[in-house]
């Protein structure tokens, strides 16, 4: 498996693993929007196909955030997921961002414990964060203390 940029021919393959993944997934254009505001945005491919994706960005000079995350659910729990944080958190290391947030929604105990497996928190439920009212739960990870991830 090799981690790399994306590149806008992927856009299909990962407009698939958005739509597969999500309840509400991103629209296409929403995604090149994102892709072309210059947020970091990684591809997990196997065998020449896109198995996975991670989109995150520097929200303050001081904060990054993990946009995003999926995974094609035939290469699920083989650590394509953990790889993707792991290249993106390396990448927040390199330019200096500490402190990673994200949200998921509250009913996704997988998503949950695979952040928890990844060395974030929960630190609080945002309520009706979701546009179908459900509740959020906000993790976040320090990296000034993980000598292990480096840049």
């Amino acid at each position: 498996m090799m981690i790399r940029e994306f590149r806008r021919q992927d856009i299909n393959r990962v407009l698939e693993i958005e739509e597969e993944s999500f309840k509400d997934p991103y629209p296409v254009n929403i995604l090149i929007d994102i892709y072309n505001l210059g947020a970091g945005f990684l591809v997990a491919e196997y065998d020449n196909i896109i198995v996975g994706y991670i989109i995150f960005w520097i929200r303050y000079e001081d904060e990054g955030h993990i946009i995003s995350i999926a995974v094609d659910e035939e290469h699920r729990r083989k650590e394509v997921g953990s790889k993707l944080v792991e290249a993106a958190l390396k990448i927040f290391k390199r330019y200096n961002i500490a402190h990673i947030k994200l949200e998921v929604r509250k009913s996704n105990r997988g998503a949950i414990d695979f952040y928890k497996d990844n060395g974030f928190v929960e630190r609080e439920v945002l309520m009706e964060y979701y546009e179908d009212y459900e509740d959020a739960v906000l993790m976040d990870i320090d990296l000034s203390d993980k000598s292990e991830i480096t840049g």
